[in-house]
């Protein structure tokens, strides 16, 4: 079975094109940095789905800049991410 690349997964799904830039910098920082996402960007981020989110930080790993950061840690701070992301998106909304 042949798997595809992140650049051809994040291509088909037109990743780059489905959350604007300060939420990419949002999450890239919450994820290779420290810092939060905002509800809005959390919003943008599960719009986004997880295949392009998981290929577009797998992405940036395979970029040189980025060699010495710990792949297991990056991933896991990704999920860590995506997860709560996903938890604020799924909860009812506390204004009714």
């Amino acid at each position: 079975m042949v798997t595809k690349g992140n650049d051809q997964i994040i291509k088909e799904n037109n990743s780059e094109s489905k959350i604007g830039l300060p939420c990419v910098l949002e999450a890239f920082t919450s994820i290779f940095n420290t810092g939060s996402i905002s509800n809005k960007c959390c919003g943008e981020l599960v719009v986004l789905g997880k295949v392009c989110h998981s290929a577009l930080v797998k992405r940036t790993l395979e970029n040189p800049l980025f060699k010495d950061l710990n792949p297991a840690t990056i991933i896991a701070k990704s999920i860590q991410t995506w997860n709560n992301c996903l938890a604020l998106i799924d909860s009812p909304s506390l204004s009714t």
